[in-house]
């Protein structure tokens, strides 16, 4: 099998895993703050036990060039600690819309830290995500607007990360990346927990409060986490970010049904909700054919 088909396989896989996530959000009876805390620490503590059963990498030590994955690992706190508090403020469904816009944000950004050319096609497939988010939000109870625009900006922040992940993603392993970026994530947030209660923000309780719970947070952090990362980054040494972004963008496809499966959200939501969703998934299809007529025109 040709890596780049290999590629799509296991972004696709990792966009199934990423599906749950939302889910298992919504289920797990912890605030945002606390439930980035746990998937982080976790996580990191699979990646490193990964690691150490590795003959290639068993010997594993700190690298200053790491540094750069402890920056991006920061972007990536602010990412999921906004989408979480996308679905606490709204619900699954309309978090995982907003995470479509990732593209978007990605078109302009992948030039800019990437040092590439913008692909006009790229612009325009992402600027078509705004009229689908436009339909999305237009009967949408005004409860839920909070989370919208919360949704909106952990769509920037994952485009940051996934552009930045892009170019440094051949200096290193991507299980050392994965290791770096979530131990940063959960020092950052441990940084960061003092300052909360200092400003009296309630974080809520600290521990999962039911052996169901911890049954959720464990599958959210070993098979939406740890394997769902791994497959992305693993995927991005050869697909560019935005490839990667536009993928992702089918999250909101498989965790809408499992939220409608599971969560009974369509009483939240209209027929306007579903058509902007539809529009957003057709731009994904579109993608793939798209892309291979403008290379065979500019080649």
């Amino acid at each position: 099998m040709k890596p780049i088909h290999r590629a799509y396989i296991e972004i696709h896989i990792a966009v199934i895993l990423f599906g749950f996530t939302a889910i298992l959000g919504k289920l797990i009876d912890l605030s945002a703050f606390m439930i980035v805390w746990w998937r982080v620490l976790l996580t990191a503590i699979s990646i490193y036990i990964i690691i150490k059963s590795s003959k290639k990498i068993s010997n594993f030590k700190w690298n200053p060039s790491y540094w750069k994955f402890v920056f991006i690992g920061i972007l990536i706190a602010i990412h999921w600690l906004t989408f979480y508090g996308s679905i606490k403020y709204s619900n699954a469904s309309v978090a995982l819309i907003c995470l479509a816009t990732t593209s978007i944000f990605a078109a302009f950004l992948e030039p800019i830290i990437l040092k590439t050319k913008i692909k006009t096609y790229e612009v325009l497939l992402g600027l078509i995500i705004i009229p689908a988010m436009a339909v999305v939000v237009t009967n949408l109870d005004f409860s839920l607007i909070h989370g919208v625009w919360t949704g909106l900006l952990s769509a920037f922040f994952a485009a940051s990360f996934t552009c930045l992940n892009k170019k440094y993603i051949d200096s290193t392993h991507p299980y050392i990346i994965t290791y770096v970026e979530m131990l940063s994530v959960w020092v950052f947030l441990c940084l960061l927990m003092p300052i909360l209660y200092f400003l009296s923000i309630d974080l809520g309780p600290i521990l999962p409060s039911s052996p169901l719970d911890w049954f959720y947070l464990l599958t959210l952090v070993l098979l939406c986490t740890t394997l769902a990362f791994i497959l992305s980054l693993r995927a991005l040494k050869h697909l560019s970010a935005f490839t990667s972004t536009l993928v992702v963008n089918l999250e909101p496809v498989y965790g809408v049904l499992l939220a409608i499966v599971l969560l009974n959200e369509q009483k939240e939501l209209d027929k306007n909700f579903y058509l902007g969703s539809a529009i957003i998934v057709l731009t994904v299809m579109m993608y793939p054919y798209i892309r291979k007529k403008m290379e065979k025109t500019t080649s």
